[in-house]
């Protein structure tokens, strides 16, 4: 049974009203596909002004952050509304008029419910914008009209692309600051399709905007009549994303393993965890790592109920037919589609830490649900960001470096590689010492 949920919000002085309408089922849940996105870019190239403009354009502001932001823009003599404000909540961001770690924003539109990550332009704040754009379905690049592409754009597409984010939307800000010129935003479209054809992007798009005065953001723009495709919010409702994830491939990690004991429960074992790849359904056999025993899958158990399949990236708890010995770490896989498994890992390292890798080193590490421990065997190369050349003589890896390294592992991992599955293709790797995460790997 379903029924209609409507949310109201209120912008400005109330004169706008935005009704918004989803389905919910009996226990609440919207019935709506979830986007991630990031945004990135140099500089004062308008990340921050471009979500708060998406915000407010939306009518997911409410009125009292509205007035907030309002006052404080009117305190620091600003013109406009300063909509930076609603993701720069540190006092330093504020005061620098910069940003520095990832902020997150949530809300929503008829169609689709969103997640965004603002993440750092310095180049210091590189190993926040990993974190920031680990997760995310689509990239949107900012690129000033009047600057071009510049080291920055360079660095966090390669970044975009080390990630695997599947979709990237380029905007071409500050169109307003270049009497809207076609010309320019062609000349950038062209350099920057030069550039990403080193980069191993699937789906790339390309919007003139100005996050300042809200063209083609969420309204198409009459300044920009030239450009004929669609607005950037258009592009974030529709972009489809059911296809990025793997279906194919049968991944299941276990957390937990549920044991209620109670009298109504008192024979209930089941494996709980998210799934990582492919589809489970009832009766399907399937085969557990590391054991390598065999059984069918009696149920699957949801927070919502029992369902008949299950897909990533389902958070569920299975049961199996046989009383097999699972633990926190295993994962459950099919017979004829297993996972690499393996001691020795070859990994694309962003370093998070201010202390360096320190070769031959020991270090904690984790994939999946999986913790051991790990010594570095080997740096092969450093990444120049700048021109994605392989530095071989330095190898050095520091605080927001990239590099390639090989690591063992005093257990056996089940490991996909990273293009293959971005769960269970990565890692991180810790120190014991402080517990502090101090690498994020990608599997090649």
């Amino acid at each position: 049974m379903t029924k209609e949920l409507k949310l109201q919000w209120k912008t400005g002085k109330g004169k706008d009203t935005f009704n918004f309408m989803a389905t919910n089922n009996s226990n609440g849940y919207l019935d709506m596909e979830l986007l991630r996105f990031t945004t990135v870019g140099s500089v004062d190239d308008g990340k921050s002004t471009l979500i708060g403009k998406l915000l407010y354009d939306s009518k997911s502001i409410f009125e009292d952050q509205y007035e907030a932001i309002k006052k404080t823009s009117e305190l620091k003599g600003e013109e406009y509304i300063n909509l930076a404000l609603l993701t720069d909540g540190l006092r330093d961001e504020r005061e620098q008029g910069i940003t520095i770690d990832v902020a997150y924003r949530y809300f929503a539109t008829p169609k689709r419910k969103f997640i965004i990550a603002d993440t750092p332009g310095h180049i210091q704040y590189t190993r926040n914008m990993v974190t920031g754009a680990s997760t995310a379905h689509l990239g949107i690049i900012l690129i000033d009209a009047r600057k071009g592409i510049l080291e920055q754009t360079c660095r966090h597409s390669f970044i975009a692309s080390l990630l695997q984010i599947p979709h990237l939307i380029i905007c071409i800000n500050k169109m307003d600051l270049v009497d809207y010129d076609k010309s320019a935003f062609e000349s950038i479209k062209k350099s920057f399709k030069t550039f990403a054809s080193k980069l191993e992007v699937k789906d790339i798009r390309f919007v003139p905007i100005s996050a300042l005065k809200g063209d083609n953001v969420v309204k198409r723009s009459d300044n920009m009549d030239w450009y004929e495709g669609p607005t950037l919010m258009y592009l974030l409702e529709t972009t489809h994303i059911g296809s990025d994830l793997n279906h194919v491939d049968c991944r299941f990690p276990i957390q937990a393993v549920i044991r209620p004991q109670t009298e109504k429960h008192h024979d209930y074992r089941g494996y709980a965890g998210r799934i990582a790849g492919g589809v489970y359904k009832a009766g399907d056999e399937v085969l557990v790592l590391p054991s390598g025993f065999t059984s069918k899958i009696s149920s699957i158990d949801t927070y919502n109920g029992s369902v008949k399949e299950a897909f990533a990236p389902m958070s569920i708890t299975m049961r199996l037919e046989d009383e097999i010995d699972i633990s926190r770490g295993d994962m459950i896989v099919r017979a004829n589609n297993k996972p690499k498994i393996g001691q020795d890992l070859d990994l694309m390292v962003c370093w998070l830490n201010e202390k360096p890798l320190v070769p031959n080193g020991k270090y904690g590490i984790r994939q999946t649900t999986r913790d051991a421990r790990c010594i570095i065997k080997k740096v092969l190369y450093k990444v120049d960001i700048n021109n994605l050349h392989r530095a071989k003589n330095d190898k050095e890896i520091k605080l927001n470096d990239i590099g390639r390294i090989t690591v063992r592992t005093t257990k056996p991992f089940f490991y996909d590689s990273y293009r293959r599955n971005r769960i269970t293709g990565s890692v991180i790797i810790i120190d014991e010492g402080t517990n502090e995460t101090v690498g994020a790997g990608m599997i090649i």
